[in-house]
C-alpha cells in the first residue's frame, strides 16, 4: 500500500473490495474484531490468520500494534494533548520513511560503528 492513496483509501472505504491480497484482508478483519469486540476474539480467529499464512510472529505483532493504538488514542483523549497538523504528520511520516523510528543523529555525529558491536 505504500505510495498508493487510492488502495490506502480502499482499505478504509470497505477493506473487503479493496485491491489487496486476502491474506490482508484476513489480517485487517482480525484487526477490526479486536478493536469492536476485544473480549469476543477466540482461538478460531487466529487460525484463519495462520490459515490465511499469518506467523505467530506476525499475529502478536498485529495484536501489539493494535494495542499499543488503542492505548495512544485513548491516553491522548484523556490527556487532551493535540494532534499535529496535516502538514507534520507529512513531514513525519517522510522522516520515518527513510529513517526509521530513530531520530537523526545530531550533526557532526561519526556514523555508527560498521562492525556490529556497541559503541562503549
Amino acid at each position: 500500500m505504500l505510495g498508493s492513496t487510492e488502495c490506502v483509501q480502499a482499505v478504509l472505504d470497505d477493506v473487503k473490495t479493496a485491491p489487496i491480497p486476502e491474506a490482508e484482508k484476513a489480517l485487517f478483519a482480525f484487526v477490526d474484531r479486536l478493536n469492536d469486540a476485544p473480549g469476543d476474539v477466540r482461538r478460531e480467529d487466529v487460525e484463519r490468520l495462520k490459515a490465511a499464512g499469518w506467523t505467530d510472529e506476525a499475529v502478536y505483532d498485529a495484536v501489539s500494534v493494535c494495542a499499543l493504538f488503542n492505548f495512544y488514542n485513548r491516553w491522548i483523549d484523556g490527556t487532551g494533548v493535540q494532534g499535529l497538523s496535516p502538514a507534520m504528520y507529512d513531514r513525519s511520516a517522510k522522516r520515518m520513511a527513510a529513517g526509521g523510528y530513530l531520530p537523526a543523529p545530531p550533526p557532526g555525529t561519526p556514523p555508527p560503528s560498521s562492525s556490529g558491536e556497541p559503541e562503549r
